[in-house]
């Protein structure tokens, strides 16, 4: 299945070492080709000579081998190696990735050699983190995975479970079998959207009152985003249209920043030429006020505020009225009679599916980086358990490519 695949692992110095030998096995029993990185730490939970046996390779600790005799070619070789692992490797998974580790790479670190490995890479990092819950919920470590999300690391969430320390809760590394199936999939993806041209938008929009406040929602742009990376990972020429965010995208993605519905509007109406697949993933604000000022509106005892809105513009509607030579998609957020809202959606918007969640189910909703969603279209539906935004922007990809036979 992964025949002719070069695959890195780099192990840290969690308890949950031990479980990677069962993950290079099954890479290995896939036809893929495998490499070990430890650090240090590392070999104290598990032998680098099982994981040697197993990957068939020598396994990496030191960033120099031990002695002195460097009028060996070998071994000056060997200082080098960092670099030539770095460009080898088709995917780079590190797992366990410690807190530690996770910080380091996040400020470009590189005192061992699996971290300057890091920094010499070539390719697609996937980081699984394992640690104790406190640890892992630290504001410093969310930060720092944050920051690698943002640089394009994919991240392996922990679960939930039985922790080293004895207590209960999230840190727990995902099973060498989950980690197995998410790099596979990444392995295994084609440029099946080679020469498309696809249209996101993301993120919330922001309808000014006055000088100083607005109305908006709590959407964080990260399920747009994980769609338009996964669109430019699969070959495609992506046009991002996102309101106030605080995420990065790749420099290969045209991105255009707006704020309000209206520059919304406009920036979708001049961009929508051409495209092959519009996706609007935009929790794009239904009002707005009608009137605005450009000084802050003072507070006065005992007068309540009276603030009149008016509809804001439907880009969705607006795309379906201008559909002729691409799909759209659109997105709803429901929390009641969400199927008959969402069908009702298809029809009045003209889309080819809807793409339905509910912000009250666990893991779904703004500000997370997993959801639970179903897409809803004219023959049916199909629902998904809880997955990642990335992997729900594949799935939603996947989707278009089928509707195209």
């Amino acid at each position: 299945m992964l025949k002719g695949k070069k695959i890195l692992i780099g192990i840290t110095g969690g308890i949950a070492a031990y479980k990677t030998c069962s993950l290079v096995r099954l890479f290995i029993k896939a036809g893929a080709e495998v490499k070990v990185i430890m650090t240090p730490s590392a070999v104290k939970f598990v032998s680098p000579l099982s994981l040697s046996v197993l990957s068939k390779n020598q396994v990496i600790i030191n960033m120099f081998p031990p002695g002195d005799d460097y009028s060996n070619t070998e071994i000056i070789d060997a200082g080098t190696w960092h670099i030539n692992y770095g460009s080898w490797a088709d995917i780079f998974v590190i797992a366990p990735a410690t807190a530690n580790s996770i910080a380091k790479i996040a400020y470009g670190i590189s005192d061992n050699f699996l971290l300057s490995t890091v920094l010499a890479s070539r390719s697609k990092m996937i980081l699984v983190p394992a640690m104790d819950e406190d640890m892992f919920k630290n504001p410093v470590t969310q930060q720092n995975l944050e920051t690698l999300r943002n640089r394009g690391f994919l991240i392996i969430e922990p679960v939930t479970g039985e922790l080293a320390s004895g207590l209960y809760g999230i840190g727990k590394m995902a099973e060498p079998e989950n980690i197995f199936n998410f790099t596979s999939d990444i392995l295994k993806k084609n440029p099946d959207l080679k020469n498309k041209k696809v249209l996101i938008t993301a993120g919330p929009t922001r309808e000014p009152i006055d000088a100083v406040r607005y109305i908006s929602n709590y959407s964080s742009g990260k399920m747009g985003f994980e769609i338009a990376q996964a669109a430019l990972e699969r070959g495609a020429n992506v046009t991002l249209i996102t309101g106030p965010v605080f995420l990065n995208c790749s420099n290969s993605i045209k991105r255009i920043n707006v704020n309000t519905a209206a520059e919304m509007f406009e920036a979708v109406k001049n961009n929508l030429r051409f495209k092959d697949l519009v996706i609007m993933s935009a929790a794009v604000s239904d009002f707005s006020p009608v009137k605005y000022s450009d000084r802050k509106i003072k507070k006065q005892n005992n007068i309540n505020l009276n603030l009149e809105l008016e509809q804001s513009i439907d880009i969705l509607k607006y795309a379906g009225s201008k559909k002729r030579n691409f799909k759209l998609i659109g997105f709803a957020l429901e929390t009641s009679n969400d199927i008959q809202n969402a069908k009702k959606k298809i029809k009045e918007k003209n889309a080819d599916m809807i793409v339905l969640n509910n912000p009250k189910t666990k893991g779904a909703g703004f500000n997370t980086d997993t959801n639970v969603a179903s897409f809803i279209y004219n023959k049916g539906r199909k629902d998904f358990s809880i997955m990642s935004k990335y992997e729900l922007g594949n799935k939603i990809l996947d989707y278009y490519l089928k509707s195209l036979n």
